[in-house]
This record gives structure tokens, C-alpha cells and sequence, in this order.
């Protein structure tokens, strides 16, 4: 795909312009509870971006209290910069809280902000902070998006240090996702630094400032793929290493020595992951850096997960284990049960005497002996009479009696066992994939975790919209499956499985692979029995039908479904 971007894009050098309110408690125009807006970045703090030069509109003149559209009530201004200011306020028809950018409608750049804004809503990535509105109205120009009070700016996060090495894979899949998809819109970042990158509450990772950010700032350049991804390479580069690099400090971070050039994480910092640092580096080798190693530079998001896809899956730490306190004695003595014996205490705990020791304990054994030794006595004479009656029984019955020795065996069932899974990727039939980096969620052995689909507008039934989405699993080599049994996430309406048994990890088409079995269910599990007994050494699990669920935090309201667990028997 060519290259092309929807908004003139980067910063130009603002150090010297401060924001409104400088308060680290205070939020930004996206709605991170830190440090507002930040413009002091340069070109080169960047690592990218050109610059448009432009006559400077004087910024309209709102206060706290003002209301556009009769709907937006401002509360709080954070950024006021370069004729255009941000600010948080309130949507009071439906009583959130929401950011909005205000430029006047004579401003050079204002045409450009509209156009970025509504492509940028059209895109409806959750994972993007989303555009709620574009207007011009009363000779401004305003773009309302969301407000996220519970997420952390990335440039917080690297405060105390840098991220685990979990945490960074994380962050870097998500992200460099989220891009791939945008560039396949036609949409650009060009502005993609630590300000840019939130994680919620939840740990996903979100990107504000889709093509918004960059026209505001009139920053545009003629390769934006090789921009963003050489943007998502330095945020992998400052999480592992807890620095910016290139020569200038930026975003709370110390640069690089200067005249050292591009050096690899892991010489910057001990213990960095190989090859999370070997991926920063093939991201961030362009335009005349070196890398340190010898693979391929990526210069395209789709090159990057592509690079990502191909790594181990870096798994998160073990839980740290506490051992339980040490179980305390108790005594009974002198009412100190339940208490521990005080400091220098060594009085000894009195043995009881042995039991039956006395004249009446020596009479009671006695008599319990003689019992005993009667009871024994009758009880042999009972078991010998009643086995001399069987033998008569077997020899009057011993000449019509058979015995076949292979019929022991004949009956006996194979045990059911559970097939172990050595890899699974995500089959793409028609259209985009859904989250190709989570499918080893779905065996993993945690219920927790899952692979999603997207939320479609039209269901239950996907075609012909899309034949069908679904993952497929190597079983390691050729086995018989008797049955499937998958954890959905959602219930309602009803979902449909598909059993398939595929040539490969990445079959050609459906029509290559063979069905062996189906079921529809309105639960959160699907047991799919095999109808038609095959060996196979890879199993399709292919979802033609979703329920219906509202919207939550990863998704609208619509037609979608998950896997959090697969297992198969054979």
C-alpha cells in the first residue's frame, strides 16, 4: 500500500511555551489524571516529523463556564498553544466528562483539523481514543473526544522506572496493532510519543491523538508508516530502558550521551530482554542509525507485528509466593490454649501414663483377649463349613461350565485422554484478523484471559458479511479427536462452532479443510463432539455465528464473542 496520511503532521520546537496549568495532580486534554499536555519536545527529541511554518491565529478568547453547541460546558483549560487551546470539560446532555481542542475557524490549520478529526472518527478503533464530534460553529473550530479519568500516561509510568519485560510486549503488540490498522485506513500518527501512549485500568493500552494531534500542530511528513514505526521502536526503547534515544531529553527522560550514536537497550541497561531490544533496534534503524544486529529494519507497523508475531511470547512473572506462618503448638495447660508460650518458658508439657496399667486396666485386657480368641474361633469354623459346601456346588456344576479367556479383555473402553496443544494461529477466511496476538490466551490454562472477535453490527449469523472468524490449533502430530470443549466469554442469542480438520497451521482456504463436527449453544461453553472420526494433526475452531452483548470496555454494543479456553480429547 502506498503511503498516505490524513493529517499535516509533528510538532514544532515549543520549549519555551508553557502550559496553563503545570501541576502534576492535574489532568490532561485526554483525561489522564497527570501532568498536562506537554509541548517542549523538538524535531529532535522526536526523531521525526517535518515542519510547517505558519502565522500564529490569536487563540479565541473562552473562559472556565463557557458552553458551545448549548451541550459543552468547559471546565478547565490545559494547553493553550500556537492559536489553538484544549480543555477538559462536560458533556451535559449525557453527563460525562469529555476533552475538547478550540481553534478559531480563520486559523490556517483549521480546515486540516476538521478533515484529520472525522477521518479519525470513522476509524472506531477502540483502540484509539475516539473523536465524539467535529463542528464549526460561531467562527471557531472544535473536535470533541474522550475523556479517560483512569488511565496513565506512559511518560507516568516510566517515573519510578522502566516497564517489566511482560509489560512492554504488551505494550508494543497493542500499539504497533493499532497502527497497522490505522496506516490500512489511511491514517497517520506522526505525534506518537510517551504523551500519546495511555494504559486504563484495565492494562490496554489506548493511543490519543490519531492525525488530530499533528494538524493542530501542522506537522506532515512525505513517509508516515516509516515515522510511526520508527515512533513505536523509541517508546519500546524508553520502556526497557527508562531513556529517550536520542541526544535531547525529553518527556521526563535523560537522552543519550552524545557522539555515542544508537546503542541496543541491552547495552544500555542489564538485564533487558534480547529480543524486545533487538526489536526497538529494527524499528529505530532508519534513516542512518545502525543497528546492532543484522535483521531486517521494519519501516512499516505491518512489518513490526509482523516481527512481533514471529518473537517467544514473553509470559507475565509468577505471582511472588508467601509462605504460610509457621504453625504454632498450642497447650492446654494453665488456660494458655491458642497462646504461645512466654519468652524463656521450659516447663514441660507432664506425659499422661501409659493407659490400663492399673488392677482393673490388666482384668478388662484379659477379657477382651478370651473374647476376641472365641470369636475368632467361631468365625473359622463358619468360613470352613461354608467353603466345604461350595466345592460339593463346583463339582455338581464343574462339567457345564466354559471359560474363554479372551473374553476378558474384549470389552473394555479406551481411555479418554486430553490432547496437548503445542501452537495455534488465528484463520482469516475473508476480511481483517481479529486479534491474531491473543490466540495462545485461549490455552494457556487461566479462564481470565481470552481472544476476542470484533463486535459486528449484523448477526447472530456473520456471513456474508464474513464466512466465519476462528483459530487453528497444532495438536503436535496426526491424532483422533473425539471431542472439543471451548469457554465463550458472552451468552445470549446463540453461538455457533464448527469443527474443522485442517492440512496445516495456515490452510489455503475453508473449502481445503474437512467439517468433523458442530453444536450451538446459548452458554459460556460449547461441547463440539466429532461426528466424522479423522486423524488430524490440526483442529479449526471457527465461530459462524455471535450473541448479541452491550458494549463494554474493549468494544460497542453488538454481535461478538470470545474464547477464553480450548482443550481437546481424544
Amino acid at each position: 500500500m502506498a503511503e498516505r496520511s490524513t493529517a499535516a503532521v509533528d510538532v514544532a520546537d515549543n520549549s519555551g511555551d508553557e502550559p496553563l496549568t503545570a501541576k502534576a495532580d492535574q489532568s490532561t486534554a485526554d483525561g489522564v489524571a497527570q501532568n498536562p499536555e506537554r509541548d517542549t519536545d523538538s524535531d529532535e527529541a522526536q526523531g521525526s516529523g517535518g515542519i510547517e511554518e505558519t502565522e500564529k491565529a490569536s487563540p479565541p478568547e473562552l473562559h472556565s463556564g463557557h458552553k458551545l453547541a448549548r451541550r459543552y460546558r468547559l471546565e478547565e483549560c490545559v494547553t493553550r498553544l500556537d492559536g489553538f487551546s484544549s480543555w477538559r470539560a462536560v458533556d451535559e446532555k449525557l453527563r460525562r466528562a469529555v476533552g475538547v481542542h478550540i481553534l478559531p475557524a480563520d486559523h490556517t490549520r483549521a480546515r486540516s483539523v476538521l478533515a484529520a478529526a472525522r477521518s479519525s472518527a470513522l476509524l472506531g478503533d477502540p483502540r484509539f481514543v475516539q473523536v465524539l464530534d467535529a463542528v464549526e460553529e460561531n467562527d471557531l473550530v472544535y473536535v470533541v473526544h474522550e475523556w479517560l479519568p483512569d488511565a496513565t500516561e506512559l511518560t507516568a509510568l516510566l517515573a519510578p522506572g522502566p516497564l517489566e519485560a511482560h509489560d512492554a510486549y504488551q505494550m508494543v503488540s497493542q500499539i504497533a496493532s493499532a497502527m497497522a490498522a490505522a496506516h490500512r485506513e489511511g491514517l497517520a500518527h506522526l505525534r506518537l510519543n510517551p504523551n500519546a501512549v495511555l494504559r486504563t485500568s484495565s492494562g490496554q493500552w489506548r493511543i490519543r491523538g490519531l492525525a488530530v494531534n499533528a494538524a493542530l500542530r501542522g506537522i506532515s511528513s512525505d513517509t508516515p508508516q516509516r515515522t510511526d514505526t520508527e515512533a513505536i521502536g523509541a517508546l519500546l526503547y524508553a520502556a526497557l530502558t527508562q531513556r529517550w534515544p536520542y541526544e535531547s531529553d525529553a518527556y521526563g527522560l535523560s537522552g543519550l550521551p552524545k557522539g555515542v550514536g544508537l546503542i541496543a537497550p541491552d547495552q544500555v541497561r542489564a538485564g533487558v530482554h534480547r529480543g524486545l531490544s533487538e526489536l526497538a533496534m529494527r524499528a529505530l534503524a532508519n534513516d542512518g542509525a545502525t543497528a546492532s544486529r543484522h535483521e531486517a529494519a521494519c519501516t512499516t507497523p505491518e512489518e513490526l507485528v509482523k516481527a512481533i508475531g514471529e518473537m517467544p511470547r514473553i509470559r507475565p512473572p509468577e505471582p511472588a509466593f508467601t509462605a504460610p506462618p509457621e504453625y504454632q503448638r498450642t497447650t492446654y495447660q494453665q488456660g494458655t490454649y491458642g497462646r504461645p508460650a512466654p519468652p524463656g518458658s521450659n516447663q514441660a508439657v507432664q506425659t499422661p501414663p501409659p493407659p490400663l496399667q492399673s488392677r482393673t486396666g490388666k482384668a478388662l485386657k484379659w477379657a477382651v483377649s478370651a473374647l476376641l480368641i472365641a470369636a475368632l474361633g467361631l468365625g473359622s469354623w463358619q468360613l470352613a463349613d461354608a467353603l466345604m459346601d461350595q466345592g460339593n456346588k463346583s463339582e455338581d456344576t464343574k462339567q457345564t461350565q466354559t471359560t474363554d479367556g479372551n473374553d476378558k479383555s474384549g470389552d473394555k473402553t479406551k481411555p479418554i485422554r486430553t490432547l496437548s496443544i503445542k501452537g495455534a494461529q488465528e484463520f482469516v477466511a475473508k476480511g481483517d484478523a481479529q486479534h491474531p496476538n491473543d490466540v495462545d490466551k485461549t490455552y494457556d490454562g487461566d479462564p481470565s484471559t481470552y481472544w476476542r472477535t470484533s463486535s459486528f453490527i449484523g448477526g447472530p449469523v456473520l456471513a456474508p458479511y464474513k464466512p466465519g472468524v476462528g483459530i487453528v490449533y497444532d495438536l503436535g502430530s496426526a491424532q483422533t479427536v473425539s471431542t472439543a470443549t471451548i469457554g465463550l466469554y458472552y451468552s445470549g442469542n446463540h453461538t455457533t462452532v464448527q469443527l474443522y480438520a485442517a492440512d496445516s497451521l495456515s490452510p489455503s482456504s475453508l473449502d481445503s479443510m474437512t467439517q468433523i463436527g458442530t453444536v450451538t449453544t446459548n452458554g459460556t461453553s460449547a461441547a463440539v463432539k466429532v461426528t466424522k472420526q479423522v486423524k488430524t494433526r490440526y483442529v479449526l475452531v471457527w465461530l459462524t455465528a455471535l450473541p448479541h452483548a452491550d458494549s463494554d470496555q474493549y468494544s460497542d454494543a453488538g454481535y461478538k464473542q470470545a474464547i477464553t479456553d480450548v482443550k481437546f480429547t481424544g
